[in-house]
């Protein structure tokens, strides 16, 4: 029986609740590969999937859902796939691991292009940031706004937006303004006096608007500046789309979900093809698990985040 290793939360809260445990593998029945992981994704859907007020009856509870790494072990009828290919696996569930098995259709070729932390990194925005752009309707030619331009998903958006041949007026802070100019955004300052700011950067209006941030100042621009309700888009703050009548995409979306596991291979293509890449904060030793995590939840650079099994892992009895 293959041994892996796998970090678990045994309560809901903090860093302070994971814990390494030993685990087996199971091995990869038809239609599944076991892949020994190089670099575990981190999302704050990861903080979020441990946070408080849960039944505790699910704990304890694994994290992670993407990987990239190396087959090593092939199922019956599991082609494509072949042991010692390099692929990314996602959505997946417990990625925090040295080893884990798969069903194939989760898995797909990891692009020359990015390294493993990158990859690792690559399916949860990616899909995130086509799905704000597919609902707002986005098309070349138009200017959008984008809330939260720097970050993970808006970095994302901005490469994506570039090849739909979409202008995109991002907010951000100063510092990460030359982020958001290396993907062809243009930069504002978010704060006090942002509306007027955004009518100087695109005076001929924009046509959408998409939130990756979910403040307030966030809303009230973008009501302010797109009539069309059904062309402003959230990712966080769905209790406001709900109440003021524009759109949310995510979990509770029906429509997302399905969007989202279609637009995976779209997704990898546009990296592999060099056109969309993953800017990295930081990577962490897999032993850090607890220090990487509470740099997910807390401030930190510009960038993603990553677990690394530089020992790989995937052992047999």
């Amino acid at each position: 029986m293959r041994k892996a290793r796998k970090w678990v939360a045994i309560d809901f809260g903090g860093p302070e609740v994971l814990r390494s445990i030993d685990v087996e593998v199971p091995a990869p029945r038809p239609g599944q590969v076991t892949i020994e992981v190089v670099a575990g994704g981190m999302n704050p859907a990861d903080a979020k999937h441990i946070a408080p007020g849960q039944d505790r009856k699910v704990l304890p509870l694994g994290l992670g859902y993407e990987v990239a790494g190396v087959v090593i072990e092939v199922g019956a009828e599991s082609s494509p796939a072949s042991v010692s290919d390099e692929v990314i696996a996602a959505l997946v569930t417990g990625g925090y691991a040295t080893a884990m098995t798969v069903p194939v259709t989760d898995v797909f070729a990891k692009p020359k292009t990015l390294s493993f932390p990158q990859a690792a990194n690559l399916m949860m925005v990616g899909t995130t940031a086509a799905d704000l752009l597919h609902v707002s309707g986005a098309a070349s030619g138009d200017t959008v706004l984008l809330h939260g331009a720097a970050g993970a998903v808006g970095t994302s958006v901005l490469q994506q937006a570039r090849v739909l041949g979409v202008r995109v007026v991002g907010t951000a802070s100063a510092a990460n303004f030359d982020l958001v100019r290396e993907f062809s955004g243009i930069p504002v300052q978010y704060g006090p006096g942002l509306l007027e700011r955004v009518r100087a950067a695109a005076p001929g209006g924009v046509t959408a608007a998409l939130d990756t941030v979910g403040s307030e100042e966030a809303g009230d621009v973008s009501l302010a500046l797109v009539a069309d309700r059904t062309r402003v888009v959230t990712i966080a703050a769905a209790a406001r789309a709900k109440s003021d009548g524009y759109v949310f995409v995510g979990a509770s979306n029906p429509a997302s979900g399905p969007f989202r596991a279609q637009a995976r291979s779209r997704i990898v293509a546009l990296a592999a093809s060099g056109e969309l890449t993953v800017p990295m904060a930081q990577t962490f030793a897999f032993d850090d698990a607890p220090a990487a995590f509470a740099s997910l939840i807390g401030p930190h650079p510009a960038g993603k985040l990553a677990l690394v099994n530089e020992k790989g892992g995937a052992g047999a009895d």
